[in-house]
């Protein structure tokens, strides 16, 4: 099952957010929604779930009309849950609700959905556990479990790493790609997690400066220039994901290696203010070179600095030697 919109318009009263846009929400894809704050994610989740009307166009799924059922939407959105008492399997089992009769007794197929959605996030360990005794990460892997027993070919989410730390964000974004490509599911994300989503996303909607959304690849946004127009940034290098360091020093150093050692001294020179040259034909231009020598897994630097050499252990004492 795919999303559809045709000539979509969304905002509140007269304000229009987004307008006249045609996009496509298909399955086996994870998709970001991405944009500076306050420019509308949460509405278009909204509306694209049939939450919030829209002020023009449609939203329907796979050409039918717009009137969704639970089933086929799972929505993960930024509130609070205030059930504190709740345990986590108890919130899990909310999302095999709209399967269920007036009676709301679960069957066995329902219970093997929800042990299922369980055991795809891993909080086994946490399923006696009240809402309230949950940090930030356990909560939101305990909604998009619920999400997940809900069973729905459409799963979106609003800002679903807010506010967790980095191994948590990955953990999350991981499973969402996890689950839209091993379950063939369609996700949206509405995110401001801008490296996670390069990394993850098959598709990126990138909310334009003209109430539009621009669409494409994440590498192609990238090139075309497409997240600098609309985010700006300052001090920040897309196209090599790193700040733009000041040169403080009026020293170059060639500095040559490979793998992850040699990328993370080059971090650090430049961070210390040092121009680095890795391609030269004489190295002695410069009057200082390094070179990352990693043996049986163990890195060392030596340093060549006006003809005296040095052999050092660490990035720490390489600077402290320059």
């Amino acid at each position: 099952m795919s999303l559809y919109t045709k000539a979509l318009s969304i905002g509140y009263n007269n304000q229009v957010l987004f307008e006249n846009i045609n996009l496509s929400l298909n399955k086996g894809q994870l998709v970001c929604f991405m944009g500076p704050n306050g420019i509308g994610k949460s509405s278009l989740i909204r509306t694209l779930a049939g939450l919030q009307k829209p002020l023009a166009g449609e939203v329907n799924l796979s050409g039918n009309d717009s009137s969704f059922h639970p089933k086929e939407i799972a929505v993960v959105l930024t509130n609070k849950v205030t059930a504190a008492n709740m345990t986590v399997y108890e919130l899990v089992t909310f999302g095999r609700y709209p399967y269920t009769n007036w009676n709301i007794k679960l069957s066995s197929h329902d219970l093997k959905a929800v042990e299922g959605a369980i055991e795809k996030v891993r909080l086994y360990d946490i399923t006696d556990k009240r809402i309230a005794e949950l940090s930030d990460g356990q909560l939101q892997m305990t909604m998009i479990a619920r999400a997940i027993a809900q069973d729905t070919p459409i799963i979106m989410l609003d800002e679903p790493t807010a506010h967790l730390d980095l191994n948590n964000r990955v953990e999350i974004m991981r499973l969402l790609r996890s689950l839209s490509h091993e379950m063939n599911k369609a996700i949206l994300v509405a995110t401001h997690e801008l490296d996670l989503a390069l990394q993850t996303a098959d598709l990126i909607w990138l909310a334009g400066k003209n109430k539009n959304i621009l669409k494409g690849i994440p590498e192609d946004l990238v090139l075309n220039g497409s997240f600098d127009e609309i985010f700006q940034f300052k001090g920040f290098d897309l196209k090599t994901g790193k700040i733009q360091h000041q040169l403080f020093r009026e020293q170059t150093i060639f500095l040559t290696g490979t793998g992850h050692e040699f990328l993370w001294t080059k971090n650090a020179l430049e961070r210390t203010g040092f121009k680095i040259i890795s391609h030269a034909e004489d190295a002695s231009t410069y009057g200082i070179s390094v070179y990352v020598i990693v043996e049986e897994s163990k890195p060392h630097w030596i340093l060549n600095k006006y003809n005296q050499q040095y052999k050092l252990s660490s990035i720490e004492a390489l600077i402290q030697q320059l």
